[in-house]
């Protein structure tokens, strides 16, 4: 029983720990462009069934409840948060931000596509929109030399005033995808998701259409941490990894007062 009691304690402490490195994380990218909180989710480890409930009591009645003891806690997996974030205007004429659901596509150095909500987009040498990291928009934006006076509109249009003109053309169009379940996608670092079979197929297609959300120029999305909180999360698990390893200190000091007096 007291062996048990150690085990049961420990995956406690096992939770709690992994619970704490979730919200440090949360807290490290309060101001991470486009961040979304992810949450430790737990479920109950198998019951030891000693006596099932209903079971013969004696010829005559049936127990109304059985004695089933746990084993303890374990975790089911983190999940991501999708919540909107706060949008801050920046009048940055690539400062984008999506507005509801849907993200941004990016390529990758490998052909493969990765998703993002991050909008702080640069232009290369070349003229190209690009992430911070230099990663090109799927479908590729080239702005022309001396092009002036670029438009983003919300369905991801994307227009310039280009040299000898005095009229906007259009140079693109941004696209952007939604999932299923966005909570299925990837985080690889970098601001960037990844498909999974969780996630689906995405839907891809101009913003603002078909439960996609619009898309705001001059904005960025904020990350969608609450510091207030997670310092209230972090006060909870604290408490309750205290509470696990005073468990484990009392089951120890049972252990040693049946080793000397037995």
């Amino acid at each position: 029983m007291s062996t048990s009691a150690l085990h049961v304690a420990r995956t406690g402490l096992d939770a709690q720990d992994v619970k704490m490195r979730v919200i440090a994380n949360n807290l490290a990218n309060v101001n991470t462009t486009g961040f979304k909180r992810d949450r430790a989710n737990f479920e109950t480890l198998a019951y030891q069934q000693v006596v099932a409930a209903g079971a013969q009591a004696d010829s005559q009645n049936k127990l109304a409840i059985g004695l089933n003891l746990g084993t303890g806690v374990q975790l089911t997996g983190t999940e991501r948060i999708d919540s909107q974030g706060t949008l801050n205007m920046t009048e940055n004429t690539l400062d984008l931000a999506i507005e509801g659901n849907g993200f941004f596509q990016v390529q990758r150095s490998d052909g493969s596509t990765a998703y993002t909500r991050a909008g702080n987009f640069k232009t290369n040498a070349e003229g190209t929109v690009v992430t911070a990291d230099g990663l090109p928009l799927v479908p590729q934006i080239q702005i022309p030399a001396g092009a002036g006076s670029v438009t983003i509109g919300n369905d991801g249009t994307v227009s310039a005033v280009l040299t000898g003109q005095s009229e906007a053309t259009q140079i693109g169009q941004i696209e952007t995808a939604s999932f299923v379940n966005p909570a299925g996608l990837q985080a690889t670092g970098n601001n960037l998701l990844m498909e999974t079979a969780a996630s689906g197929a995405p839907q891809v297609g101009a913003a603002g259409l078909e439960g996609r959300g619009a898309i705001r120029q001059g904005a960025l999305e904020q990350s969608n941490v609450n510091t207030v909180e997670e310092l209230v999360d972090m006060i909870e698990t604290q408490r309750a990894y205290e509470i696990a390893s005073k468990m484990i200190k009392a089951t120890d000091e049972m252990l040693q007062y049946v080793n000397q007096q037995l």
